[in-house]
């Protein structure tokens, strides 16, 4: 049994992680400032003895005795993360040097869950690790963009200067139950708009593509990835490569909800990237035989089975 802390981990990744963490036969510490984790996500799991809830900001310092630490605390939609810019990049700055502190002192592993975002809209399609990326640094999405780089910065320094074992993973769109109904991402909006009737709106033409990994395969690239000797680092791409564009993505909801939405567009905002694919031939290599398992309208059929549910159960404005 290792003693895991998830940083973010009342959120939607987060939440998964620690229920799995659990199911493996480990401790979990999770700590959330609940700014977008909710205690719903983790109420399931209150009756574990191993479970434990920190009601805490990243933001400061926090002192325990744990084995591993898995580091997710960070809005990571753009609704979330541009409400208030300025945390954004203190809780991914901020909160990278005081978790890897926190390794440090204890001697834990810890885990970066950085993104696909520190690409911004690239130049390199698909995208390998070693790309650098073509990144606006004054831009709407600057905060959650730079914020995330510099936290990876700060992982390689901290295991450089200080030895502190670290991973890094950047992590392409992910979806599945547990998402917020209303957090902006473009999964859970046509989701939502089909279910309820409303136009699907679509930003641009439609032809940017994205790929997208559901929550379950992400978690096992996120363990995985913890498994690894010392000696690797990363960082690795977790995502799935399948690239669709918006377009199809409205189309497979529109014909799984059996909706009769409407498809209209809108204006693209500043910085989208028009093309999103992860390249993760590394993480085949390097994972243990880790691939993505569940295809786009697999997923999907669960995803909008949970959000059929919150809309049958009138239970939106509670989670």
């Amino acid at each position: 049994m290792k003693r895991i802390l998830v940083t973010g981990g009342a959120g939607f990744v987060g939440s998964h992680l620690c229920e799995r963490l659990l199911n493996e036969g480990n401790e979990v510490i999770c700590m959330d400032n609940y700014f977008t984790g909710r205690k719903s996500k983790i109420a399931h799991l209150m009756d574990n003895p191993y479970f434990e809830i920190i009601r805490h900001d990243v933001t400061m310092p926090y002192f325990i005795e744990v084995d591993e630490i898995y580091n997710l605390a960070c809005p990571a939609s753009p609704v979330h993360y541009q409400h208030n810019p300025i945390k954004t990049i203190k809780t991914s700055v901020l909160g990278a040097i005081n978790m890897l502190g926190l390794a440090k002192r204890v001697g834990a592993k810890i885990l970066q869950a950085s993104t696909s975002e520190v690409y911004g809209d690239p130049e390199i399609h698909p995208q390998p690790e070693h790309y650098w990326g073509h990144v606006n640094p004054i831009g709407l999405r600057s905060c959650y963009d730079e914020g995330k780089r510099c936290a990876e910065s700060l992982f390689v320094n901290y295991h450089e200067s200080n030895g502190v074992k670290v991973k890094i993973i950047r992590i392409f769109n992910t979806y599945g139950p547990k998402m917020e109904p209303d957090d902006g991402r473009v999964v859970s909006n046509f989701i939502m708009q089909a279910l309820q009737g409303k136009d699907i709106t679509i930003f641009g033409d439609g032809m940017q593509t994205r790929s997208f990994q559901y929550v379950s395969d992400l978690v096992e690239g996120m363990i995985k990835m913890m498994s690894t000797e010392n000696d690797f680092i990363g960082p690795i791409n977790i995502g799935n490569p399948v690239e669709f564009t918006m377009l199809e993505l409205a189309e497979n909801i529109i014909d799984l909800t059996g909706s009769n939405s409407k498809i209209i567009h809108m204006p693209l905002p500043a910085d989208d990237p028009t093309q999103r694919q992860p390249d993760i031939s590394l993480a085949i290599e390097k994972l243990n035989g880790w691939t993505p398992k569940i295809a786009l309208r697999e997923g999907l059929v669960n995803t909008i089975s949970y959000f059929d549910s919150m809309i049958r159960d009138k239970s939106i404005h509670d989670m």
